[in-house]
């Protein structure tokens, strides 16, 4: 009697055992790549307060160079070619305002040969050219070296690499008092050839880059005499081998 029962209970449990191996397999296969090479998946930040900076069709609000700029298939677009090289960098800026305390965000998607990147709080040097910038700069680079990490163009230079929480002292010394992750496995988060999300957070003296919903690098400035707390806005295109850099949903939040 007892086998029997056991018999009828077994059975009548493999309809739940199915549906449970079913719905494990289907989580599995909805999970991104990298998740099962033990990548840690992270949900997306919503926009909430956010306003776009760029209209999708014109370039309203925004001045650069002639003849490198335009926009193309909703897609704010900068190009070099061997035809058409640039002298020194040049920045595509945003003359809608200056920026302070923010959150951006911003899609890119660069050629491998590309060199570019999100400049902000920055200053305009117009003794040297009407489109070039000298601040702080989310880097992006097509071969991904240095994507991600905060830079200063025409300034202290590498401030905090991908992978590093960086700190300026007042008399101007650096020292590195944390770690984001190992450069190499944030850098596996970059999507070669294709686009990303950049979001910046700059509240105060920290600094922090996100990338495809992981950070990056992180950065406190106590450095009054290299510091800005508000400037400008801008899009670098760099100097260089021919190269083309894609922007495009740039979202910006006041804080």
């Amino acid at each position: 009697m007892y086998s029997k029962v056991r018999k009828t209970f077994l059975i009548a449990l493999i309809p739940a055992v199915v549906l449970c191996l079913m719905a494990l397999a289907f989580t599995v296969a909805q999970q991104p790549a990298g998740a099962a090479q033990g990548q840690k998946q992270t949900l997306p930040d919503d926009n909430t307060g956010f306003v776009p900076l760029f209209d999708g069709k014109t370039l309203t609000n925004w001045d650069g160079e002639p003849g490198f700029w335009r926009v193309e298939n909703g897609i704010i677009t900068g190009e070099t070619t061997a035809d058409k090289k640039l002298k020194k960098n040049t920045f595509l800026i945003w003359r809608g305002g200056t920026v302070a305390n923010f959150e951006l965000k911003a899609e890119f998607k660069v050629t491998e040969s590309a060199n570019s990147g999100v400049q902000y709080r920055s200053s305009l040097l117009s003794d040297i050219g009407p489109w070039v910038m000298k601040g702080y700069q989310a880097d992006i680079d097509g071969k991904n070296n240095y994507t991600g990490m905060l830079y200063e163009e025409r300034g202290r230079g590498f401030l905090a690499p991908r992978g590093q929480f960086n700190r300026k002292a007042e008399d101007g010394t650096s020292k590195q008092i944390g770690s984001t992750g190992d450069a190499e496995a944030l850098k596996a988060f970059i999507k070669a050839g294709d686009w990303n999300q950049i979001h910046i957070i700059a509240r105060g003296l920290v600094l922090t880059h996100v990338l495809n919903g992981h950070v990056m690098s992180m950065f406190i400035d106590e450095d009054p005499k290299g510091r800005l707390m508000e400037g400008s806005l801008g899009l670098q295109l760099h100097a260089g081998p021919p190269m083309k850099v894609e922007y495009r949903n740039i979202l910006y939040r006041k804080l």
